[in-house]
């Protein structure tokens, strides 16, 4: 069985999520980007940090990392977008989430971020995950998260 949800977000059944019953202990969703200068200049005026260590190659030159690098936040980013669009998909209300910074991300490096299904809390309808951002075979991010999925029954009573 594939365990792996797979979402494009641009079919109109995709608009619905996994409904709870349908998740598993497991189950995972990936993503994956290029990060390039232009995200970085963006994600930098859209968050208002515009800390030189991105921004500067100069400054950064002179920094432990030896170079600028991208925001954390930047990649962190992306495990919403895997929560929100492929795993458990539209509909799950993201409700908590703890990172762990472990390395820098540089320009035209490839972040995949994978979120697994670890734990299912039936009475509350969460879903317990964990999150990780990975370049290559280096860890970046790593931590937790905890969603609210919607259930099936739910969603076909407020479709009448």
């Amino acid at each position: 069985m594939d365990h792996v949800a797979r979402r494009s977000g641009l079919d109109p059944a995709d608009l619905t999520g996994f409904y709870f019953e349908d998740m598993f202990i497991g189950m995972k969703g990936v993503y994956a980007r290029t990060i390039t200068e232009t995200d970085i200049v963006m994600f930098a005026g859209i968050s208002g940090d515009t800390n030189p260590m991105h921004l500067n190659e100069e400054y950064a030159r002179a920094t432990p990392f030896g170079g600028r690098i991208a925001h954390g936040m930047l990649s962190a980013c992306f495990i919403t977008t895997v929560l929100g669009t492929r795993l458990p998909g539209p509909g799950c209300i993201y409700m908590s989430q703890n990172l762990r910074f472990r390395s820098p991300v540089r320009i035209g490096e490839t972040v995949t971020t994978t979120v697994t299904v670890t734990g299912l809390v039936p009475d509350k309808r969460r879903v317990l995950l964990s999150t990780n951002c990975t370049v290559g075979d280096r860890i970046v991010i790593d931590g937790d998260a905890m969603v609210m999925v919607p259930a099936r029954a739910i969603a076909s009573e407020a479709a009448e």
